[in-house]
């Protein structure tokens, strides 16, 4: 199946001409810090897709923000009138198309609900996997904006401080 979900969302990209440049690393790149080793960039730019249980049941809210940022509890709440609950290892794939370590803003299933967190809006591009836990794109906040076809941008995430 994990093969599917890396052509799936490779199918999604192709929609906007940008299937070609899906990146394939040698090494998994199935966590923010193995992703930036990886592709030789910040953990910061690996944009993960975290997954959360939806108000329906079979449905889920998918939030795309910055490798360092955390979850605002209350800030998700304050967004999207329930409390956050990470989506569980077995239904991951179900409800977001795509294996735990790969899942992406691409070619979801109709009850996923994609948001681009603002944390993202900090970097010049950012790097979202594509369907597996080896494959990554970079895309800049706004091609994001328009190959992810999100609901659109919140703000339910928290940043480190600057270091030093």
């Amino acid at each position: 199946m994990a093969g599917m979900s890396i052509e799936s969302a490779r199918a999604h990209l192709a929609r906007f001409g940008r299937d070609g440049d899906v990146v394939e690393t040698s090494g998994s790149s199935a966590t923010v810090e193995l992703a930036a080793a990886e592709l030789g960039v910040e953990p910061a730019r690996i944009a993960k897709t975290l997954g959360f249980y939806g108000r329906e049941p079979g449905t889920s809210i998918l939030v795309v923000a910055a490798g360092d940022a955390r979850v605002d509890n209350a800030a998700f709440k304050a967004t999207f009138g329930l409390k956050a609950r990470m989506l569980k290892a077995d239904d991951v794939e179900a409800l977001t198309g795509h294996p735990a370590g790969g899942v992406c803003p691409f070619a979801n299933p109709d009850g996923a609900a994609v948001h681009l967190d603002e944390s993202l809006r900090r970097f010049p591009s950012v790097y979202p996997a594509v369907g597996n836990a080896a494959s990554a794109i970079e895309l800049t906040p706004d091609e994001l904006e328009v190959v992810a076809e999100p609901v659109g941008w919140v703000s339910v995430t928290k940043q480190p401080p600057p270091a030093g």
